[in-house]
């Protein structure tokens, strides 16, 4: 059967019937990119572009290849980038809203299935080289990827809202077609690598009750601490929860039995939590 080896980046890959196997993990400089804070209502709306959050894989196209935020490159079909532009991009890998974990399982598979590829597209937001600010910036997006030929990347679409009354009800109309939330970017605001207060996310928050059924040990700075929490909510479903605690509720962590208060915000597909968080452990009635 005709195949064809050839390498690219320092790794090796065999085409074989249209499919890449990855012989050795690629990974390059890890990219420092720019973080969005949380939502504050201290703002004016109409100072920001405002866009969907998308709930994809973040990734930049370095003009050669798409790389994870930690610096791994993502095994893509040399199709689906063809024809991409020259220029750095910031963007989302992403299929259609709630469909995260399908979209980062098949980017993370070392054999590249063809058809699934085909459901995804690059969206992008930004250009993270460029100095001019981000109104420029998005102009620039528009025409960049206007004249770009490719199926498979496209611009997320950023707008101008009146007031934090249209903000809210942008906000609930995107929940309700199971969306994560929004972005604002400051119009004047330059890229910075790093987390910034000019870039913010808005998503719904929720809270609710659940029962701790197990304690996962921790890794790392938590090695013989708590990990994580494992829960089981009132419909029966299981989820881990393991983030929002203290130091000391890690060496003393909720007993098995307990009920506990998270934060989240939305539920997965399967139902579950997405990113939920400690907030306190429930009083007994």
């Amino acid at each position: 059967m005709r195949h064809l080896i050839y390498s690219t980046i320092g790794a090796t890959f065999l085409l074989f019937m249209g499919t890449v196997y990855a012989q050795v993990p690629i990974k390059v400089d890890k990219p420092v990119i720019e973080l969005a804070s949380r939502y504050h209502s201290d703002i004016r709306v109409n100072n920001y572009l405002v866009s969907e959050k998308l709930d994809g894989v973040r990734a930049r196209w370095n003009g050669e290849v798409l790389v994870t935020r930690c610096g791994h490159v993502i095994n893509a079909p040399p199709w689906f980038t063809q024809g991409f532009p020259k220029q750095v991009l910031d963007g989302e890998l992403w299929i259609a809203r709630n469909r995260f974990d399908e979209v980062s399982g098949i980017i993370r598979q070392q054999i590249i299935d063809d058809n699934k590829w085909q459901l995804i597209t690059f969206n992008v937001f930004d250009l993270p080289l460029s100095s001019e600010p981000f109104m420029k910036r998005y102009q620039q997006l528009q025409q960049i990827i206007s004249s770009n030929s490719s199926p498979y990347i496209a611009l997320i679409e950023q707008t101008t809202l009146a007031s934090k009354a249209a903000l809210n009800q942008w906000l609930n109309e995107v929940e309700k077609k199971q969306g994560e939330g929004l972005m604002l970017h400051h119009k004047n605001s330059l890229y910075e690598h790093k987390r910034s207060k000019h870039l913010l996310k808005m998503k719904k928050v929720y809270d609710a009750e659940a029962t701790v059924i197990g304690h996962i040990n921790g890794k790392g700075k938590y090695k013989d601490m708590l990990g994580a929490l494992l829960m089981v909510m009132p419909n029966g479903l299981e989820f881990k929860l393991g983030s929002g605690f203290s130091d000391e509720l890690r060496r003393n962590p909720p007993s098995i039995g307990s009920e506990v208060t998270y934060q989240y915000y939305g539920l997965t597909k399967n139902g579950k939590p997405r990113f939920a968080s400690y907030l306190r452990l429930r009083k007994k009635q």
